[in-house]
């Protein structure tokens, strides 16, 4: 195995608030086979061109040099870019390579992407009620039963831990969480259950659940109760099954601890989700500009939420 390349101290991407990104999180597509009925889009809120295999792999290079060991593909639904499994084959050897995915393309292509380099998935599921999932997806036909078969074949490929995103929404699916532990318990520990607070972003604010209640309730049910160093995320451990509830909205102490610089699908830096007038644009830059186009963006990071 190769060494993780070398960072010079200097050349860290560190901003004003003392905050280091070591993360990257990139949308590399816009397309989806869904339409949820709750989706941000990663806060693309313009641009529907694609960036190339070599924009990418440029982009990924110049930050590992700058200490970024992690990256995260998104979309829309990554694994309908045919040449995923290139963009894969293509990157600096990294700390942790991962994508999130509705999963509905993982059965057949699970094991390419393990091989081409990928190290793990998150899953969007949000339900195991056919009837609620296409509710939630919009799908125009039943397709939980190929999730479901896809999420099996991460596993058997070692994509794991395989995270389960599930979004919580009040009166959908919010009674769903411990028949979505159940699911997770058969594959002895290779699967968490991530359960996650529902952001605004297409005025469902109808669907907002009581997040304080939920964290109560599994905080009543846990045997053991971590806390993950980075956001202070806690991990309950709830009968030998693992769920952790994400709380990103108004959180201050989630934006202080933030490391993450997103990638916008048509090639922009973006310092934050929740702000869109400080784009960096780097689509087609040269490896030797990339480092200043990263400084920059860094620069630019201010934590949305604060105390």
């Amino acid at each position: 195995m190769n060494p993780l390349p070398t960072t010079n101290a200097s050349n860290i991407l560190t901003d004003s608030f003392g905050r280091t990104v070591t993360s990257l999180r990139m949308s590399i597509t816009n397309r989806c086979n869904y339409d949820c009925i709750y989706c941000h889009h990663e806060g693309n809120t313009s641009g529907t061109g694609e960036m190339s295999v070599e924009t990418i792999s440029n982009i990924v290079h110049a930050a590992s040099n700058m200490g970024v060991d992690k990256v995260k593909f998104s979309g829309g639904e990554p694994l309908l870019r045919d040449d995923f499994e290139d963009i894969l084959s293509s990157l600096p050897k990294l700390r942790d390579v991962s994508a999130t995915t509705n999963g509905t393309f993982l059965k057949e292509r699970a094991q390419d992407l393990k091989d081409a380099g990928l190290d793990r998935v998150n899953v969007s599921i949000d339900s195991l009620d056919p009837n609620k999932y296409k509710f939630i997806t919009n799908s125009s036909q039943n397709m939980l039963d190929g999730v479901l078969d896809g999420i099996h074949s991460a596993v058997d490929a070692g994509l794991t831990p395989v995270k389960l995103n599930m979004v919580l929404l009040k009166g959908v699916n919010d009674n769903e969480i411990y028949d979505m532990l159940d699911f997770t318990r058969k594959y002895d520990g290779q699967i968490i259950l991530q359960l996650i607070e529902l952001m605004d972003f297409n005025d469902v604010s109808e669907y907002q659940i009581d997040a304080d209640s939920v964290e109560y309730d599994l905080t009543l049910r846990a045997e053991e109760i971590r806390v993950r160093t980075m956001h202070r995320r806690k991990k309950y451990i709830i009968d030998g099954a693992e769920v952790e509830l994400v709380r990103p909205v108004d959180n201050s102490e989630f934006c202080a601890n933030c490391n993450r610089l997103r990638v916008t699908v048509d090639g922009k830096l973006k310092p934050c989700l929740l702000v869109n007038d400080n784009l960096v644009d780097v689509n087609g830059m040269s490896m030797e500009k990339m480092p200043q186009m990263l400084k920059l963006a860094a620069s630019q990071r201010v934590p949305y939420c604060r105390n």
